[in-house]
């Protein structure tokens, strides 16, 4: 079964930078498009950023300019860069995604377990 895998979240003092890494599982998957989301407690989840199949990005405003999201060559794993990063991007953040295998339709709606970013004073 497919899954994809996050790590990279930890605690960071604010105007520190983590990167993201969201894995897919199963070589015989590649990553068609991605977006990251980002849950704070008592918040609703919000896009954060997204990546298309043609390497388009678009972005949240409260992190453009702070933010990015790739994709590697290999299409296994996505990430999100973040920099300068401020309290207020304190949350737990889920890459979600879209895959495809040769000879097959783009199966979507991939989530990853999640991982938290912590950003302090």
């Amino acid at each position: 079964q497919v899954q994809l895998v996050e790590s990279g979240g930890g605690l960071v003092q604010a105007g520190g930078s983590l990167r993201l890494s969201c894995t897919r599982s199963g070589s015989i998957f590649s990553i068609y498009a991605m977006r990251w989301y980002r849950q704070a407690p008592g918040k609703q989840r919000e896009l954060v950023a997204g990546i298309d199949e043609d390497g388009l990005t678009n972005y949240a405003d409260s992190v453009k300019g702070r933010f990015t999201i790739s994709v590697n060559g290999a299409k296994s794993t996505g990430y999100l860069q973040m920099n300068s990063l401020k309290e207020e991007d304190t949350a737990v953040y889920y890459c979600n995604a879209d895959l495809f295998r040769p000879f097959d339709v783009v199966r979507r709606d991939f989530w990853g377990q999640g991982t938290q970013v912590t950003v302090s004073p």
